[in-house]
């Protein structure tokens, strides 16, 4: 007999395999990468075991977001890169004073992954998929550079879902 997917208490409704929150502020240009992001993984048909938030500007959706097996952020990173330079951390490595990565809400996702630990929301594995900013500035759109760069920011994210590379219009996150 097949066993039923773990079910979330606070939804009635099986567990998310993935979840992936893009953060950001989709006012401040490059900023807003981990939104756009999420806005084109939306166009793809993606299993139903995948739940996508979009975080904005306030992380803290991250600690009452539940996820089965693994939990996906998107965000902006400056750690030295070119723009649009595509990096992977896991939590420890944000946590290491060491570690070169700077974000607009570094704090704010450490935190929240800590709250999602203490409250019993921890999936079996989290990791931080971070974008070298060029302009972090007034303006909705992206920069050329990690416009050009989506596709590959959506196949690094459907990479950590075990998913096939799928194809997507190079003019997704406009």
């Amino acid at each position: 007999m097949a066993q039923k997917p773990p079910v979330n208490p606070l939804e009635n409704e099986p567990l998310p395999r993935v979840v992936v929150v893009g953060v950001g502020n989709l006012l401040l240009k490059d900023e807003g990468i981990g939104i756009h992001a999420v806005k084109a993984l939306q166009e793809i048909d993606l299993p139903t075991d995948v739940k996508l938030i979009d975080g904005g500007t306030s992380p803290d959706l991250i600690a009452y977001t539940r996820a089965g097996d693994k939990l996906i952020i998107v965000d902006a990173a400056r750690a030295g890169g070119e723009p649009g330079t595509i990096y992977r951390f896991e939590p420890q490595d944000l946590a290491e004073e060491k570690a070169a990565l700077t974000s607009a809400h570094e704090m704010g996702v450490l935190e929240n992954l800590k709250l999602m630990s203490m409250a019993g929301n921890e999936p079996g594995e989290i990791v931080i998929i971070g974008i070298e900013p060029k302009e972090i500035d007034f303006g909705t759109e992206l920069s050329p550079e990690l416009r050009q760069k989506m596709p590959e920011v959506v196949k690094a994210v459907l990479k950590e879902m075990w998913l096939p590379q799928s194809p997507i219009d190079k003019n997704a996150g406009r």
